[in-house]
């Protein structure tokens, strides 16, 4: 992974994204997406966290080990089939002993490598998993970040209704009964649902859009419908 030509800067937050190479499925089943949310959980840390070593060798759950603080705040998840996306603001500047000079490309290198490391080995192949170093998008407004966190509690409908970004949500109902049943995304933990995924996210340095769990169902939609008309 090449380094950035321009850092990420504290303070500011941003949409970051991946998706397999030539679009390739990066998860094939419930196991691939456990360990890349673990990841996304003991990755998030000033520590230098082994996997193997750390967690499999040591037989501990992995929402169970004692990480230490961490080095960026994740807002909001979702993983797809071929591709994931996150919404999240660094904390800090990272220590000149890391390998690179901002707490993101620190975070993000050590969640697709340590994860493409376990994919390939687990699926006997070599080369890529990725395709090309993850991308990024700096959120520059209040508008554009409600849209972004509407959009990644959304974009699991897509599997159930592939043209909803298209032509709008039409069956909300029905919608929010796959949502609710939908492990793999950020939605359940807004939902106040108890489980140990509610570790990735840390909703503090992140602005207060919703007033109750129902408001959250509710406004998510506004902000799609909002960004369809103004397409």
């Amino acid at each position: 992974m090449s380094i950035r030509k321009t850092d990420f800067v504290e303070g500011e937050y941003y949409h970051i994204y991946n998706r397999g190479n030539s679009k390739q499925k990066i998860f094939l089943d419930e196991k691939d997406r456990e360990r890349f949310l673990k990841l996304l959980y003991l990755c998030n840390s000033k520590k230098r966290i082994d996997f193997s070593n750390d967690i499999v060798k040591r037989k501990l759950n992995a929402w169970d080990f004692e990480k230490g603080e961490s080095i960026v705040n994740i807002g909001a998840w979702v993983l797809m089939p071929n591709h994931f996306h996150l919404y999240l603001t660094p904390k800090e500047k990272t220590e000149a002993r890391l390998p690179f000079r901002n707490t993101v490309t620190n975070f993000m290198h050590r969640v697709l490598t340590a994860y493409s490391k376990y994919f390939n080995a687990k699926y006997n192949r070599t080369g890529s998993l990725f395709e090309g170093k993850f991308k990024s998008v700096h959120l520059e407004n209040d508008a554009q970040a409600k849209y972004l966190f509407s959009y990644i509690h959304l974009n699991p409908v897509k599997l159930i209704d592939s043209k909803w970004k298209e032509e709008g949500i039409k069956n909300k109902k029905k919608t929010l009964i796959f949502l609710n049943s939908y492990r793999w995304s950020s939605y359940l933990d807004y939902l106040e649902i108890i489980r140990p995924e509610n570790k990735i996210i840390n909703r503090i340095d992140f602005l207060n859009y919703f007033d109750s769990k129902d408001s959250f169902q509710n406004e998510i939609f506004d902000w799609i419908k909002i960004k369809l008309k103004e397409d």
